[in-house]
């Protein structure tokens, strides 16, 4: 596809350090050879560098220039458990606890990327989504003025008429249950920047409700108005128009019956859901109905980013996510 050659391009020019921590899984280690043989970032690879050799070596795979780092007996560790007791000082961490908690990659990796040795993270082959985002909560928080994490996924439409030029960017699908209208407001201004920065595209936001411009009344529907209010003076700049249905999001013959005049109806290419139930269904029906392949989460509202993969990820669902935690990095910078 040609967005995905793009993003590699991008990738390839940015040079970001990405941090692999599951570094004796297989899968990842043949994704990091692809990866370094097209030199689509810099990796860094976290365990035991003489174990890691050794499954290398096992599978056939070729490490190239990654940097092999073993969390247990880095030298950086005293510098990072003193950050980790600043940053949870509040929590009443120890030097001590720190210094353990250093011994997991999962706690190695965000403390490179706070202190400015690496860019990004890509992990969750054989580890929980939970286990791999709660040392990101804690040590690299949040954007300024974002309060919220939340998942979006890129959506490649056998359309190219829809979206832009087939793709669609949906959100939240993966964290946030119930958002309210601040968080939503987050979402759909977090997500605007997604897509400019992996997919090039200018925004155009739909904040999607089974009503349009008021014609159904309900509180569900408020927090979608409210919630669009807010994102637009968060964000003036951005193309945000809400409430819409799906349909006027993306048809434009339905778009000038029911929002005329609108920059966003009917040529939306971001739509923002209102609770990840409906978000979560939505790409879902999507992928499997309108035969879309969804490449994602891809998490937004980080301070850096930190992606979570799914147990069931191929070789290849690697490498493309690599490249887009690359590209996440250069836009943050």
């Amino acid at each position: 596809m040609k967005i995905l050659n793009e993003i590699i391009a991008n990738a390839q020019k940015a040079q970001k350090r990405i941090v692999l921590p599951e570094g004796l899984e297989p899968r990842t280690l043949r994704a990091a050879e692809i990866i370094l043989k097209n030199n689509i970032a810099r990796l860094i690879i976290l365990g035991n560098p003489g174990l890691i050799r050794e499954e290398a070596e096992k599978l056939g795979v070729g490490l190239g220039k990654a940097t092999l780092v073993d969390p247990v007996t880095d030298e950086r560790r005293e510098r990072y458990a003193s950050m980790m007791v600043e940053i949870r000082r509040n929590k009443g961490l120890t030097k001590e606890e720190a210094l353990t908690l250093l011994n997991d990659p999962l706690y190695f990796a965000p403390m490179m990327i706070k202190a400015g040795d690496a860019d990004g993270e890509l992990a969750g082959a054989i580890n929980a989504t939970g286990d791999v985002l709660r040392p990101a909560f804690q040590y690299i928080k949040t954007q300024p003025g974002v309060s919220v994490v939340s998942g979006a996924f890129l959506m490649f439409i056998n359309d190219p008429n829809i979206g832009h030029e087939g793709i669609l960017v949906f959100a939240d699908c993966a964290v946030l249950p119930d958002p309210d209208e601040n968080q939503l407001a987050e979402v759909a201004v977090t997500t605007a920047r997604t897509a400019k920065a992996i997919v090039g595209c200018e925004p155009r936001v739909a904040m999607l409700s089974f009503s349009t411009k008021g014609s159904a009344s309900h509180i569900m529907v408020d927090k979608v108005v409210n919630a669009t209010r807010k994102a637009k003076e968060m964000a003036p700049d951005l193309k945000i128009e809400g409430e819409l249905q799906v349909d006027a999001a993306l048809v434009k013959e339905v778009a000038q019956l029911k929002a005329p005049g609108s920059e966003v109806a009917g040529r939306a290419n971001v739509l923002v859901f209102p609770s990840l139930e409906s978000g979560n269904i939505g790409y879902k029906l999507v992928q499997r109905l309108a035969k879309a392949e969804a490449i994602g989460p891809v998490l937004q509202g980080m301070a850096a980013p930190i992606n979570d993969l799914s147990r069931g990820c191929s070789v290849t669902d690697i490498v493309t996510m690599v490249a887009i935690t690359a590209n996440q990095a250069a836009a943050i910078i």
